[in-house]
């Protein structure tokens, strides 16, 4: 395999990864080398390559077999050889994601007691390190943190997140980045030249881009590719990007700039046009969908950075095309169909036929292609004036489809005038005030004829003011307080704290069993951010009133009891024996069910009053129980 045959095996044969190359050179002069590395990047960028070339230059002796610890290993002494064919006595690599035990640690622990066989240092190449039991991180943190002089350890791992900061504390970590694609398509075509195969650029770009960043699995994919190319056409003619786009899977990049253009001008015969030869040469149309919504990232790109334009990083298709399209879309076109695209992807994963799920998308973005964006709409309504949107579709100007005259380009109907021109792009909307936006945002149709007198903006009622911090005279009022700030504190206030003394800023209060655990000290915490005043609140193992929802229930309790003993309610049950009383509520009482706090003192039986609200009040004098009617 490519990847094996041109693995690094020097420093300076790495690509991509400038910054960790310059740190270990510096170290291996400066003889400043950890005692432990923690090498961390996505599959393929040269964890575990570099992790042998540390070893490699920790061991090197040089061609004459004097030599010491060096940035640039000869490749000719004998450990450098037996490093490279992965057989030296003294470099140890475990893959740690199928020996994850403490026992397997154990091993390792008990290596680094004796000297090296051969070599100068003993070198653990853990990969996957991430892997490791909580148990087996536990059993190498101290022989991690003080090694013996001759033993140095190398970690690897794609999951940085899951090993514990106490091994990242006691390594020297190096980020090895996604290697760029202009980088990799130029290795990629200096080592098909080596293999005697020819790669045109923009073949050479598809296979970078396909790599996502993965030295090892762009060669693997330019493998496949020099193979399709040896035995279609003999190794003669160049490997072209149509060939890797059909090996890919994908679509020909020409062709997903021609959908997209078509799908933004509005034309669904030419977008299905373009799908239906895709299918028929084999493509997905899920993946097809895919492209697209990549193209919508790069144009945004170009859009708001312009001088990308300019990046080699990009294909000149991307370049030429995708700035050309930069310059004719707006930033709302393109971010609605960069959600109706991403929206749509979930859409094809789960419908049963990915082919009509595709189709349905772009017929939808098709359709929507004419509509203006929401806030232009909105402006020019206001105004009174032309709405002006993105044309027939975003890109040209031509009428757009599916209107019809007395229909705007918001789809409402606009009576006593038909629409003049195109309501896109430029038509008349509306004609003496047919429309005017009410104060909701919404839009209201008005008379044609008569212009109405503007309507007066509805002053809105001010918020109820909240409780103020510096007048919290009861306790009451300072649950009230709690009650937007810290909803759990609020309902153990409420349910499963009595109150024993309220001296403001001094509180007693008595906690239930089942209470919030630390209540005392979160509201003291709270009362003092939120106030600025120095509350006191402590704890006592008194009695003290009964909590509020207990008080409210008591009330409720109460005025049902006073319903119960009403005459007309008596007269009902006389006569109707199965009837139940609902609910008794008194629309006095605040949000704890408790009457105001200047009126607590007395409370009084409750004025009922029952449905009907308009049905006339009669004398209970008049009330005949007995009466059969």
């Amino acid at each position: 395999m490519l990847a094996r045959k041109y693995r690094p095996t020097t420093l300076d044969d790495l690509i991509g990864q400038d910054s960790t190359v310059r740190i270990l050179r510096n170290a291996f002069a400066l003889g400043r080398v950890a005692h432990a590395f923690m090498l961390t990047g996505v599959r393929g960028v040269g964890k575990t390559t570099t992790a042998r070339i540390i070893a490699r230059a920790l061991n090197c002796v040089g061609p004459d077999g004097t030599g010491g610890p060096t940035a640039d290993p000869c490749g000719v002494c004998a450990n450098c050889v037996a490093i490279l064919a992965d057989r030296h006595p003294d470099v140890l690599e475990m893959d740690a994601a199928s020996r994850t035990g403490v026992d397997d640690v154990r091993e390792i622990i008990e290596a680094t007691r004796f000297r090296p066989m051969q070599g100068r240092m003993k070198v653990f190449i853990i990969d996957e390190v991430h892997m490791l039991s909580r148990n087996a991180f536990n059993a190498l943190l101290k022989t991690l943190e003080e090694p013996p002089a001759q033993v140095t350890f190398v970690f690897a791992t794609t999951e940085l997140r899951k090993v514990p900061v106490t091994v990242l504390s006691r390594c020297q970590r190096f980020d090895l980045r996604r290697v760029p694609q202009s980088d990799l398509a130029a290795h990629f075509g200096r080592i098909a030249r080596a293999e005697g195969a020819e790669c045109t650029p923009d073949a050479l770009a598809l296979i970078a881009r396909a790599a996502d960043g993965s030295v090892r699995d762009g060669l693997s994919l330019l493998d496949q590719a020099i193979a399709q190319g040896s035995v279609e056409g003999d190794g003669a003619a160049p490997i072209g990007a149509e060939r890797v786009a059909d090996m890919l899977g994908l679509a020909d990049r020409g062709r997903v700039f021609d959908l997209l253009e078509a799908v933004l001008a509005g034309q669904p015969d030419r977008a299905l046009a373009i799908t239906d030869e895709a299918h028929a040469r084999g493509a997905d149309l899920g993946v097809m969908l895919g492209d697209v919504l990549e193209l919508v990232h790069t144009v945004s790109r170009l859009k708001a950075v312009p001088a990308l334009r300019q990046s080699a990083d990009l294909p000149e298709a991307e370049r030429e095309r995708g700035g050309a399209l930069a310059d004719r879309l707006s930033v709302p076109v393109l971010g609605r169909t960069w959600q109706m695209l991403l929206k749509g992807l979930s859409e094809v994963e789960m419908a049963p036929d990915r082919r009509e799920a595709a189709e349905m998308i772009l017929i939808r973005l098709c359709y929507v292609a004419d509509l203006p964006p929401p806030g232009d709409l909105v402006r020019r309504l206001t105004e009174g004036g032309e709405t002006g949107g993105s044309g027939s579709g975003a890109l040209s100007g031509g009428p757009a489809q599916g209107t019809s005259q007395g229909t705007s380009a918001s789809g409402l109907s606009v009576p006593g005038r038909p629409v003049s021109g195109n309501p896109v792009s430029g038509g008349q909307v509306m004609a003496h005030g047919g429309l005017r936006m009410v104060a909701n945002g919404g839009v209201r149709i008005a008379d044609p004829v008569a212009e109405p007198a503007p309507e007066p903006v509805p002053v809105e009622p001010a918020p109820e003011p909240e409780p103020d911090a510096a007048a919290l005279t009861t306790w009451r009022e300072v649950v009230a307080f709690v009650s937007g700030r810290d909803a759990m504190l609020h309902g153990h206030l409420r349910h499963s704290t009595h109150l024993v003394e309220f001296a403001p800023p001094r509180i007693a209060i008595r906690v239930d069993r089942a209470g919030l655990p630390g209540l005392t000290r979160r509201l003291e915490t709270l009362l003092r951010r939120e106030t600025g005043q120095a509350w006191e609140v402590r704890a006592s193992t008194e009695a003290g009133q009964p909590t509020l929802a207990e008080q409210g229930a008591e009330i409720i309790q109460f005025h049902r009891a006073a319903a119960e003993a009403h005459p007309l309610v008596r007269a009902i049950f006389a006569r109707f024996p199965d009837a139940i009383l609902g609910a008794v509520t008194d629309h006095s009482l605040d949000d704890y069910g408790l009457p105001p706090e200047e009126a607590a003192s007395v409370v009084l039986a409750p004025d009922l009053e029952f449905a009907p609200l308009d049905a006339e009040l009669v004398d209970e004098d008049d009330l005949d129980v007995n009466d059969d009617r």
